[in-house]
């Protein structure tokens, strides 16, 4: 399956082991509750969608790579205690809390979060000292003589034979033991992702049109050459940082991150060639509604990669007045949200002294706000939402100062005053990327019309997560004509290649 298939399966899981009965027990017994094993190929996100299930369960995450640890911080030092059996004293070896289960302990106090996921990466990659020590906390939940606390579950992470020298097979009792769950590279899952994550329009573009350099493994005389997810997403963010300090990506900074040399040198040329294209052709020209016949005619002799090189830039625009409408839709929502818990109260039991509350809950939100980074329920942008959020409510009370004695109702009036600035400032970004849309379309129509350029343009608008969001809500009539054309043609494709197969078969 793929890593979003993946995910959903271990947050269903999460969700069956913390299930409590009407007696306050685990509906599945701690000793049923297997432990999950993830096996996939390195660098598809195993380890990030862990962060990602521990915030969205909003249970807490302790992990560890077990190949940097030796047998003793696994399972703990020995030392000597006294016993007495039947009226006998004995020396006993026991042995202190290993660290992995120590941290558990510590992630509790310091998050105040009782149930969360340990997890353990590399796990089938361990030293033969440790490798007892592996399958006991598998098949037991213990490291050494120490339990893992109830309510923290185990997912453990490995990597196939064929990625790594040091892997170790479990045995059948073991695996008898685990829920198994394989993860496969697939560009169609991590693309819905790289749009909503914002991964570099030029490496889109490339994907698209090159799907086979998304995951690459290859030996070769000079070792393992490779490309990962991984690598594709901090190249992006590389390369929007150094946009930003006005300084190049060449082949050698490419290959650092892309460490296959025939798709590194590829990328770093397509995206030479994309920054060209983008001064060449103008864009801001387009969107302001000119198309020169000069563009079009230079288009029409351009190669296949130059125009789908275009059609990228064109969807990178999109793409980011979409955000910024769904970024600025979302600040409305949250304000809204504030507001209809201060209006509950100021209209009601604090009604006598509105701004006595609105100072108060203000405090509370910044407070919350500290709680859940200490929990570390939040991820970087949830921490800026929240931010912004805060500033947004002290700018709309900060006109308030003036009203130590306005009744509720009157302080509520200038409140939903305030809010309408932050509403229009959402229906601005809403009729920018309206335009935005429209001026692509007629670029599109005049340059390609009803070539593949326009199927990849309205495939990714389908696929795009801010593309998807805004056209849920606002018409554009173009879209939808070939849409429906894109579909009709793809059902058309589908029956022919079935009558096709009947013909073969009869």
């Amino acid at each position: 399956m793929n890593i979003k298939r993946a995910k959903e399966e271990i947050k269903d899981a999460i969700e069956a082991y913390l299930y409590k009965n009407e007696y306050g027990e685990y509906e599945i017994p701690v000793m049923r509750q297997r432990p999950i094993l993830l096996l996939g190929a390195p660098g598809i996100g195993k380890t990030q969608i862990m962060e990602q299930i521990a915030r969205e369960c909003k249970v807490g995450l302790v992990s560890y790579t077990i190949t940097h640890h030796t047998r003793q911080s696994a399972i703990g030092l020995p030392f000597i205690s006294e016993e007495e059996f039947n009226g006998k004293k004995y020396a006993i070896t026991e042995y202190t809390m290993s660290e992995i289960v120590a941290s558990v302990y510590a992630k509790i106090k310091k998050t105040g979060l009782s149930e969360g996921i340990l997890f353990i990466d590399e796990i089938n990659c361990v030293s033969e000292t440790l490798a007892p020590a592996m399958l006991q906390f598998l098949q037991c939940k213990t490291f050494g003589t120490h339990e893992i606390p109830q309510g923290w579950l185990i997912v453990a992470a490995g990597n196939p034979p064929e990625y790594n020298k040091s892997v170790r097979e479990f045995d059948v009792v073991t695996m008898d033991r685990v829920k198994k769950i394989e993860v496969e590279p697939d560009f169609d899952a991590w693309k819905e992702y790289a749009y909503k994550e914002g991964i570099h329009p030029a490496i889109l573009s490339y994907l698209n049109a090159r799907p086979s350099r998304f995951y690459q493994m290859e030996t070769t005389i000079d070792g393992k050459q490779f490309v990962t997810p991984r690598g594709w997403e901090d190249l992006s963010r590389m390369i929007c940082v150094y946009e930003k300090l006005d300084k190049i990506v060449d082949r050698d900074v490419v290959i650092q991150y892309l460490q296959h040399e025939k798709t590194a040198r590829d990328f770093a040329n397509y995206l030479e060639l994309s920054y060209k294209y983008q001064d060449d052709y103008q864009m801001e020209q387009i969107f302001e509604g000119e198309i020169p016949d000069s563009l079009l005619k230079k288009l029409s002799h351009a190669s296949f990669d130059e125009r789908l090189s275009v059609t990228g830039v064109l969807l990178s625009y999109c793409t980011e007045s979409f955000r910024d409408c769904y970024e600025k839709k979302q600040r409305v929502i949250r304000i809204m949200e504030c507001l209809k818990e201060c209006k509950e109260a100021i209209l009601g039991a604090y009604c006598d002294m509105p701004l006595s509350f609105l100072k108060d809950y203000l405090l509370n939100y910044e407070a919350e706000t500290e709680r859940l980074k200490n929990a570390e329920l939040l991820d970087r942008v949830q921490t800026h939402e929240r931010i912004c959020t805060y500033e947004d409510l002290q700018t709309i009370f900060k006109v308030l100062d003036g009203e130590q004695t306005a009744k509720g109702e009157t302080v509520f009036e200038k409140m939903q005053t305030e809010f309408q600035a932050f509403t229009e400032l959402y229906h601005q970004a809403a009729d920018y990327a309206d335009k935005i849309l429209e001026r692509s379309f007629d670029f599109m129509e005049a340059a390609f019309l009803n070539a593949q350029e326009m199927v990849i343009f309205i495939t990714e608008l389908n696929t795009g997560f801010y593309a998807v969001q805004f056209l849920q809500e606002y018409d554009c009539e173009r879209y939808y004509e070939y849409n429906r054309s894109l579909l009709f043609q793809e059902k058309r494709g589908d029956i022919l290649k079935r009558i096709q197969e009947i013909n073969l078969n009869s």
